[in-house]
């Protein structure tokens, strides 16, 4: 689900590009496309057209966006780090042995000595 998305978010984005560079520039710079009136579309039909085409793009590209931020950060649970310490990763268990080690002996009780003098 991720790849796909990502896929659509690449090309999403070089269509961004492609047609952000095929506006009229305002002011004479980098501007590729609408150049005279000898195209099939007069300049301000193409101005409107590429940009509704933009913003639209543009809102696609910004689902996209959320929605891969949303998939990232699933299954993931926050830590605050004023309630305590951040709990760590858990730590692998010895292989069980195949022989049941012995069990402790508890230690006898400690008999009482003299008093402690004041």
């Amino acid at each position: 689900m991720i790849a796909v998305i990502t896929v659509v978010h690449i090309f999403l984005a070089v269509a961004l590009v492609a047609v952000i560079m095929l506006q009229k520039s305002e002011g004479g710079a980098l501007g590729i496309g609408g150049g005279g009136m000898s195209g099939f579309m007069t300049g301000r039909s193409t101005a409107n057209l590429l940009t509704r085409t933009t913003a639209g793009i543009a809102i696609i590209f910004f689902l996209t966006s959320l929605a891969l931020a949303m998939l990232a950060g699933r299954g993931r649970v926050a830590h605050s780090v004023v309630e305590g310490p951040i709990p760590s990763a858990p730590v692998k268990s010895a292989p069980a042995s195949p022989t049941p080690a012995k069990p402790a002996t508890p230690p006898a009780p400690a008999t009482p000595s003299a008093p402690l003098a004041k």
